[in-house]
């Protein structure tokens, strides 16, 4: 069997993850929050670089333990620009993904009051906010995958449309504060071609030229 199934003889776990699950709990989904409130299928921590080698109970999947590749699809609302540790949570993401997996997010754009009227939001997010995932992920340590951009939208505020009708550029918007609320994107996980790991390896020094 497959390293991420071979370990559980409970129900099978779904091939799709919420993280952030809150009050939108999804029994179609593997649902995990950091707050046991929710009544999550799994507590834990996106953040925790210590995430995938944890065992966590469950009272729909009893023990569970949350192995590299495991999942298809994983879905991030509102809960990256609270994570303590944003390139961790990125990783773990990235690693719990399968090759060919998507990661759907969406976060307040860094110009809306929903970034920071949240006093626990810890993360700002524009449109070049997702490069270091994807192009440079030399610089992240990431030897093995990367995300490509795949889609990314806009969710414009009353203001946004305001300055669309009248003929104000996209551009434009993006720069004008309390003109959009969210970003919606979507990466998808794949491997570091031969030439990507070399070059990745040369320009964080552990390949000479």
């Amino acid at each position: 069997l497959p390293e991420a199934l071979a370990w559980s003889d409970s129900p099978r776990l779904p091939g799709d993850m919420v993280i952030g699950s809150g009050k939108m709990y999804d029994p179609h989904l593997l649902n995990i929050d950091i707050r046991s409130q929710w009544n999550p299928d799994i507590v834990a921590d996106i953040s925790d670089p210590q995430l995938l080698t944890r065992e966590f109970t469950s009272t729909r999947f009893g023990a569970v333990r949350l192995r590299r590749g495991l999942f298809t699809s994983i879905t991030s609302a509102n809960t990256l620009e609270k994570a303590s540790n944003l390139v961790v949570a990125m990783t773990n993401c990235l690693n719990l993904l399968a090759d060919g997996g998507l990661l759907k997010i969406s976060v307040p754009h860094d110009l809306s009051y929903g970034a920071w009227q949240d006093p626990t939001n810890a993360h700002g997010f524009n449109e070049r906010s997702w490069l270091y995932y994807c192009e440079w992920y030399w610089y992240l340590g990431w030897t093995d995958a990367r995300f490509d951009l795949i889609e990314q939208s806009f969710q414009y505020s009353s203001l946004g449309h305001e300055l669309a009708a009248r003929g104000v550029s996209h551009d434009e918007i993006l720069r004008s504060p309390r003109a959009v609320d969210e970003i919606h994107v979507v990466l998808r996980k794949r491997q570091l071609t031969e030439a990507e790991r070399t070059h990745g390896g040369q320009l964080r020094g552990d390949i000479r030229a």
